[in-house]
């Protein structure tokens, strides 16, 4: 079995075609951590295998990574295999940083995705799955843990199939099973690797007699499958029934990169069992970066292309920021070009000039001096003030602005505050510190009560910030209940709603007359049908967004003071009149309106816009609209029906069930304000057996009465 490479060369030098940036995905617990740990073990990075539960992992260096024993931040680590360099970030499971996979997501050219042999596809494996459907990153499939009690790979690959919908291409056979897994046979090679106790690597061998009949089905099987969707493999199978292995390599290659399919390995990453297979097929199947099309970016609102080329003008994007004790570090994922230490680059974002102080290659928190870093390198670089996770950086000369990572709306948040009134000031810095690294926390002051309040993605999201508040700063806070972002919505819309704005103070006066439509509207409802002059649309956290169209005739509103009405009313979103939360799903046309010849402008319309569609909200019926989630309870069988009791009382409905190896797994959809606390009530209920999960599913109607509303004049008087 080959080890890994000896020649540590430098990603500078490497060609780019032996370079592979890719992500380890998964659910909380189905062993990311540990097939990173192995991942560097087996390549020689490290030299001692860390171990989740002795938090001693590289990539989950945190405190409190590793006091909860679960990835709370994307880290980011380097090493060879095989002559190829290997840029890697083991992703968070927990649905409440799902924003770190995105972000991760947005910078990677390839994944592996994990799963348990047990549960096979759980509710997060799904949510990182359809993130990397949305970016369009090729993956393969390890089924890990195949020596627990219960591991089938065939339930689940049937599972993968059924949850995923990809055409999974099972390249290995399982040698033993559960307490007697001890490697696989490589239906590809048609051979045999098999891992001893405490061996380091496999011993390769011809396939065991017992497993031989069952091997030639399933590579029959595999030949098969690859046929149907890959011509030139179609044209050998044709002319001679079968399928050379270089054959299958370059088939399962193209269809991985197209994403026409995804091949799937197995193993035991904590018995150390299938790691090397797994690199195999890292460096044989995921694209390098010249194997994905350039990247685009925009210039003065033209598209532009930058190639993976290191002589091209550099373009970069900052994924993550670091505030570490040895300075701030940028994390960038080069595009095109070259930077090398000491350069002057341009943030596109903040439109300055910033230099690069030092540039390092990244192993989690350790880091080796970079004299450059060239197109297809993931990096950290020290000296940049300024950039954000998102931020573009380019070549002064040659300006770019890439697509930034999208960034979920909070729907938790607490009111925090410091104990010493000495330490308001500090605790301002710190929590601008945590949204700066962090852009999915947000921090504001309540109008009302003049608290400090602090928004996230869920109740562990804002634990851990409010315990990095305490550690790394020193302070001590106090943090409220914690609350839901609520939304608002049109139930019943108005319509022919007039709004006249008139305003005469000395000098140039304002005018606008605006018709206003106001109804209900959902994502995907009318699309392409009946659409006016200026029509837009906006999609949101709640799922249903915001449209706007005109359908004035006669020039009555210029185009211009269209795009101003179109403004006006937007800014009318941010506060709606249940409660002043942030509106959504409906559907605002302009059906007519007046101008003055001398009164009229832009200005004088977006207010009229802003005024008029807040006054129309209020004539609406209106629905207040709250976060809901998808929760998959798995208890013991004898503890399901207080689980479901439960339920019910948190305004649960149950959507399904089954049966994992004698446990039973609940799922069901509930208001995320009924979930605050219920970790504990669970494991009180099952004496500590009963475990969770949660994903976002959108907003629904709360159950509170729709207050009525006030009956307003629909007309003004000039």
């Amino acid at each position: 079995m080959r080890t890994h490479s000896n020649a540590q060369t430098n990603a500078h030098i490497n060609p780019l075609t032996t370079v592979r940036n890719l992500g380890i995905l998964a659910h909380v617990d189905a062993g990311k951590t540990t097939v990173t740990e192995r991942i560097l073990y087996t390549t020689g990075t490290t030299y001692k295998r860390g171990e989740v539960h002795d938090g001693t992992t590289v990539t989950d260096f945190d405190p409190q990574e590793r006091d909860r024993g679960i990835t709370i931040f994307a880290a980011a680590v380097s090493s060879s295999w095989d002559g190829h360099r290997i840029n890697l970030i083991d992703t968070p499971g927990h649905v409440d940083f799902a924003d770190e996979v995105e972000r991760s997501l947005r910078v990677l050219d390839g994944a592996v995705a994990v799963f348990d042999a047990v549960a096979g596809v759980e509710p997060q494996s799904e949510s990182v799955w359809r993130q990397a459907d949305r970016h369009g990153v090729p993956r393969i499939a390890f089924v890990n843990k195949m020596d627990r009690a219960g591991a089938d790979l065939d339930t689940a690959v049937a599972s993968i199939r059924e949850r995923l919908h990809p055409v999974p291409l099972v390249v290995q056979l399982p040698i033993g099973t559960e307490d007697g897994f001890t490697g696989v046979v490589d239906l590809v090679r048609m051979r045999a690797l098999v891992w001893a106790d405490g061996a380091e690597t496999a011993q390769e061998g011809p396939v065991p007699d017992a497993l031989r009949e069952e091997a030639a089905h399933r590579r029959r099987l595999l030949e098969e499958a690859v046929a149907e969707r890959h011509p030139a493999a179609l044209e050998e199978f044709c002319d001679r029934e079968t399928l050379t292995a270089a054959t299958l390599t370059a088939a399962l290659r193209d269809l991985t990169r197209a994403g026409d399919g995804v091949v799937v390995l197995c193993g035991s990453a904590y018995r150390n069992r299938g790691v090397e297979p797994l690199l195999d097929a890292v460096a044989a199947y995921l694209p390098s970066p010249l194997d994905v099309p350039p990247v685009r970016g925009t210039h003065d609102g033209t598209d532009q292309e930058r190639p993976a080329d290191p002589a091209a003008p550099m373009a970069a994007l900052a994924f993550k920021v670091n505030a570490t004790p040895t300075g701030r570090l940028t994390y960038l994922r080069v595009y095109s070009g070259t930077i090398e230490k000491g350069d002057t680059v341009w943030d596109a974002g903040t439109r300055r000039t910033e230099r690069v102080g030092r540039i390092l290659r990244v192993r989690a928190d350790r880091h080796d001096p970079l004299e450059r870093a060239v197109a297809g390198d993931i990096v950290a670089v020290v000296g940049l003030k300024s950039a954000r996770a998102g931020s573009t950086l380019c070549a002064p000369g040659a300006p770019l602005v890439l697509e930034p990572p999208g960034v979920a709306e909070p729907v938790v948040h607490v009111s925090v505050e410091a104990r010493r009134s000495t330490d308001t000031d500090r605790l301002a810095t710190a929590l601008a510190r945590l949204t700066e690294e962090d852009p999915s926390l947000a921090v504001r002051t309540d109008p009302e009560t003049g608290q400090t309040v602090l928004s996230g993605m869920g109740e562990l999201h804002l634990e851990v910030a409010v315990e990095r508040v305490r550690r790394e700063h020193g302070l001590e806070v106090s943090v409220g209940r914690p609350g839901v972002a609520y939304r608002e919505t049109v139930g019943e819309g108005v319509t022919g709603y007039v709004h006249r704005h008139v305003k005469q103070d000395g000098g140039a006066g304002q005018f606008a007359h605006i018709v206003l439509d106001v109804e209900p509207w959902q994502e995907g409802e009318g699309e392409g049908e009946g659409k006016g002059e200026g029509d837009d649309k906006d999609k949101d956290a709640a799922g249903g967004g915001f449209v706007f169209r005109s359908t004035v005739v006669g020039g009555r509103v210029p185009q211009e003071f269209v795009r101003a009405v179109e403004a006006g009313c937007r800014d009318a979103l941010a506060e709606g009149p249940l409660g002043g939360h942030p509106v959504t799903g409906l559907r605002v046309t302009l059906t007519d309106g007046r101008t003055h010849v001398k009164d009229s402008s832009d200005t004088a319309f977006r207010t009229a816009g802003r005024f008029g569609l807040r006054d129309a909200l209020r004539a609406s019926a209106m629905v207040l609209l709250e976060p809901v989630v998808e929760v998959t309870v798995t208890v013991p069988e004898d503890a399901v029906g207080g689980v479901l009791g439960d339920l019910a009382a948190r305004r649960g409905r149950v959507t399904g069930s089954d049966t994992r190896g004698g446990a039973a797994a609940v799922t069901a959809t509930v208001p995320l304000a009924e979930l605050f606390g219920y970790a504990t009530r669970l494991r009180s209920r099952t004496q500590g057996r009963g475990t969770f999960t949660a994903r976002p599913t959108g907003y629904a109607p709360t159950p509170t009465p729709t207050p009525t509303p006030t009956p307003t004049a629909v007309t003004r008087p000039r």
